[in-house]
């Protein structure tokens, strides 16, 4: 856990980038609210409004991006309504919260956007809920949003659009044999089924807060596919919680709520949540863990219960997410690892024949998008082989082959970014033996993804153990290609013993 957040690649900084203006976009949305004379609540809801439409908008586009942070309100505005007027009414408002759970799970099937708007119209209400929020309150708390967003929107789109200069995102859809509209639905299914384990048993530790084990479930749902990424996750956020509950006893509890060093404590959050989100689903939850117990201390209700509280509250959440995947619509970790692997080769394959034709003198190929698509690809396999590589996992010898899986991935990414760092040079040449190279790559791309019954790994050839002589962009290729003879054997290496268990 400490090697992936202090040693974690940073590829042009672009981690460090997204936090250090998520804590600006947060903190001018936040100073701009009090500027205004909005009370202490309106102004959390801001800072939760503008930390969401940082954190969850991620439309590949520039301009996609603008368009659903704009949209954030119109499902925002409707749910705190909502929520506001069934405060009074507990079986109602409980069962309004499960259905705009379940809808915001359902909303994943239109991409990117419909995420995002299901997650702010979720945490909408989970706010609502952390604020008591009544009637009387809704002018102020959406004036404090539409702030917020105009704050941070002119932070994002406006001083630091880092964005324009990089090519486009890169959202991966896992291409399995199950629809995008069916598999939203059984997510949507379980969240919802999950939701109202974590609401009853919420409720019965404690009735003010029981709105904690169902944002646990939540957040334990999002970004995964499988019952073994669900089971991971949902580990490593009690972990997190247990450790950020630790750190709140020592750093936030004797602040007793005062308002300059608990603001730099929750500045510092912020900047953890968004600096580790990417590398450590575990620190994320500490720092998270961290701002809301400074939140807490600024409203005056923090103390060492209401901490221990949460842990318990986040056990409820988490029992409730691991339930769902099991008994309820359980996808294995099998088919969507081998599904992952299966579309990161053939990303290592198009990076290939890009370089290739660049190499050959073609103007119009380009294998960035590819290197992108692969990056982002081979994020989804570890996670996707995060339950076989996870300490505790009791199946040595499949932990063992997955860790050799990624060790072979990760290779021929290496591999795969100098070749097109060789391309892009404009005084790189061509050879004709990069064309029978570059076949062989294909052919070895193939057996791979082939069917267990046709899948032989060949014998690597002769050129492949002189590689060290030929020029680099062939021995780039050489040892792609031995990579990807290797990967054939912890991925297939006996039917018997699938990589993944079913």
């Amino acid at each position: 856990m400490l090697r992936s957040m202090f040693v974690a690649p940073d590829p042009g900084r672009l981690r460090l980038r997204f936090a250090t203006r998520a804590v600006l976009g947060i903190s001018l949305a936040v100073a701009a609210c009090g500027l205004v004379g909005h009370t202490l609540v309106a102004a959390i809801i801001a800072g939760l409004a503008a930390l969401l439409a940082l954190f969850t908008v991620t439309d590949t586009t520039v301009r996609g991006q603008a368009t659903t942070t704009a949209l954030l309100p119109a499902v925002g505005f409707p749910v705190l309504a909502l929520a506001a007027v069934l405060h009074d009414y507990p079986v109602a408002r409980d069962l309004a919260f499960l259905a705009v759970m379940g809808a915001g799970v359902y909303a994943r099937r239109w991409g990117p956007r419909g995420h995002s708007l299901g997650v702010f119209a979720f945490m909408t209400f989970f706010a609502a809920q952390f604020l008591h929020t009544e009637v009387a309150q809704l002018p102020d708390l959406y004036e404090a949003i539409g702030i917020a967003l105009l704050a941070s929107s002119t932070v994002r789109f406006g001083l630091w659009c880092y964005e324009r200069r990089l090519p486009p995102a890169t959202v991966p859809v896992l291409a399995v044999r199950r629809g995008l509209a069916r598999a939203t639905t059984r997510q949507a299914v379980q969240a919802t089924l999950g939701g109202g384990v974590a609401l009853v048993i919420g409720h019965a530790l404690s009735g003010d807060r029981w709105y904690w084990a169902i944002g646990a479930t939540w957040w334990i749902f999002v970004n995964t596919v499988s019952r073994g990424e669900t089971l991971v996750r949902g580990f490593r956020r009690v972990l997190g919680t247990l450790i950020g509950i630790a750190v709140g006893v020592v750093a936030v509890l004797p602040l007793h709520g005062a308002v300059v060093p608990t603001a730099v404590i929750v500045a510092l959050c912020v900047f953890g949540i968004f600096y580790t989100a990417a590398v450590s689903y575990t620190w994320m939850m500490l720092a998270v863990t961290v701002m809301a117990g400074g939140l807490y201390g600024l409203l005056g209700v923090l103390d060492p219960g209401l901490l221990a509280l949460r842990l318990l509250e986040t056990g409820a959440g988490a029992l409730g997410a691991v339930l769902a995947v099991l008994l309820v619509l359980p996808v294995t970790t099998h088919s969507t690892t081998n599904a992952w692997i299966e579309r990161a080769v053939r990303a290592v394959h198009a990076c290939t024949r890009e370089a290739a034709a660049r190499l050959s003198g073609s103007t119009t190929a380009d294998p960035a998008p590819h290197i992108a698509d692969l990056e982002v690809t081979l994020a989804r396999v570890r996670l996707s082989l995060a339950p076989l590589v996870h300490p505790l996992s009791p199946l040595r010898a499949r932990r063992g082959r997955a860790r050799q899986v990624i060790a072979l991935l990760d290779e021929c990414a290496d591999q795969v970014r100098s070749l097109t760092a060789i391309a892009t040079d404009p005084e790189a040449s061509y050879d004709d033996r990069l064309a029978a190279a570059c076949a062989r790559v294909e052919a070895a791309v193939e057996a791979l993804i082939a069917s267990e019954e046709a899948l032989t790994a060949p014998s690597p050839p002769a050129a492949v153990k002189h590689a060290g002589a030929l020029e680099p962009a062939l021995a780039h290729l050489h040892g792609l290609e031995r990579a990807l003879i290797e990967l054939a054997t912890p991925v297939r290496s006996s039917p018997r013993t699938p990589l993944i268990g079913a």
